[in-house]
């Protein structure tokens, strides 16, 4: 991870200006500071659209459980992070979210030696209170190493192109 990222928390009425894949967009490109779990956990957006977001991490011994491979919460981690920014990526300007529930499916186990992990996280559905998405992480060669799904709150004000489609 580049240390040069500016860690930060960005201003609630800042992050209410700008729809979800402005903000996440924002975030990847350095114009916001990323939030500190980012650089603590090696995590980063790499890819942004509406409705799918790619995070990367690195795993390393500092993230060993007493088994010595990656502890499952670090990977934990970067699938709830995809799947949570999928959902951040439909919102409107002025909504929020938060994560009601989500379930992870490890297939491998990590190691530092595994290298970057790539999880793609998309959008399954998407309504007026309730989103879910998926996400799989892949090592660098194409191996799946962990899967899961997510179900998330939608609350705030919605604008009115969004209402008039509910």
């Amino acid at each position: 991870m580049d240390d040069r990222v500016a860690v930060g928390i960005v201003p609630s009425r800042v992050a209410a200006t700008m729809t979800g894949v402005d903000f996440l967009t924002a975030l990847r490109d350095g114009e916001l500071a990323v939030p500190p779990f980012s650089k603590a956990m090696a995590i980063l957006p790499v890819e942004i659209t509406r409705g799918r977001v790619v995070v990367e991490g690195t795993p390393t011994e500092e993230y060993y459980n007493p088994m010595g491979m990656v502890h499952g919460g670090w990977i934990a981690t970067l699938l709830d992070t995809a799947m949570a920014c999928a959902i951040h990526s439909m919102l409107s300007a002025g909504q929020t979210y938060t994560t009601l529930e989500f379930k992870t499916h490890f297939v491998r186990p990590v190691f530092a030696s595994t290298g970057v992990l790539r999880c793609e996280g998309t959008v399954l559905s998407f309504g007026g209170r309730i989103g879910s998405s998926e996400a799989k992480v892949f090592e660098k060669a194409g191996s799946l190493i962990a899967h899961g799904t997510e179900t998330c709150l939608i609350m705030g004000q919605r604008n009115n192109a969004t209402q008039a489609q509910a």
